[in-house]
């Protein structure tokens, strides 16, 4: 039989590389994949030291010859992936510069449409009983998004991936317009989380048919890089949804929206606080 074959894109530092970390410890195959091929060998480089042995491979989930390269790579040594973990994303601190209009098209650029495209080249070769795990934010609730008519157009049942795109064009739009505040909120951050989170109940639906899970996680406020190291949790403490997901969770645990906790949360319902 083939190994069990484990993917974590953007995961050289931060909560990739905790999640990393776990699936070492229970797969028999991990990919740790990064853009930067140097950082990305200095985190396996780490993990040696540790006793857990990762492969590596480089993976810019914003280009799509890189993500084919990978994919091509990965069917012909192994014939496919079980387990795929879209981790990386980008975020703007909040005294950033860069005007709305940038910070929108590039935040959605990397944590939603490099997202989409990875998984449309990738999910051709999950195998049968093949685990999915998104991870978005408690900033991908959808209480986040103030339009009602926005909110029912996000949890549509029948909303389409073409469908969700174009929203995530419109909220794009409106930023260059300066007239997202009102219907969208005023973070990015969260539309491209909010998206994920859409794509994520979508995916599952298209893959009903088939013994694939695919949910979308917040892994609670996590000491990152990404959260300025606010946060309260460590990178492992962080690791430990996704990792339940992927690993443990019921096979009836599909299309779910999870919280750090491992609670299957209500997406369009009121915001759970945290449990910390």
């Amino acid at each position: 039989m083939s190994p069990k074959v484990a993917v974590v894109t953007g995961a050289n530092k931060g909560l990739g590389f905790a999640i990393v970390r776990g699936l070492c410890k229970r797969v028999d195959v991990v990919y740790l994949t990064s853009r930067d091929e140097e950082r990305g060998k200095k985190a396996v480089a780490e993990l040696n030291k540790e006793g857990l042995n990762p492969k590596y491979h480089q993976l810019d989930i914003t280009v799509k010859k890189s993500v084919e390269i990978f994919r091509d790579y990965i069917k012909e040594k192994y014939g496919g992936i079980d387990i795929l973990v879209n981790n990386a994303a980008i975020a703007f601190k909040t005294n950033s510069t860069e005007p709305v209009a940038v910070q929108a098209a590039e935040t959605l650029r990397v944590n939603y449409f490099s997202v989409l495209t990875t998984c449309e080249i990738l999910f051709p070769i999950l195998r049968n009983g093949a685990r999915v795990v998104n991870i978005s934010s408690s900033c991908g609730h959808l209480s986040h998004i103030p339009s009602e008519s926005l909110r029912n157009r996000f949890k549509d049942p029948n909303l389409t991936i073409p469908e969700l795109s174009d929203l995530m064009n419109k909220y794009i739009e409106d930023a260059k317009k300066g007239t997202q505040a009102a219907e969208w909120g005023n973070s990015s951050y969260v539309v491209s989380k909010v998206g994920l989170t859409a794509l994520t109940m979508i995916q599952q639906r298209l893959l009903n048919d088939k013994d694939i899970k695919v949910n979308a996680v917040h892994p609670g406020w996590v000491d990152t890089d990404m959260s300025s190291h606010k946060g309260k949790l460590s990178i492992d403490e962080g690791a430990v949804a996704p990792l339940f997901l992927a690993l443990d969770a019921p096979d009836s645990v599909r299309g779910q929206y999870v919280w750090s906790d491992k609670r299957i949360v209500n997406w369009d319902g009121q915001r759970p606080q945290e449990v910390y």
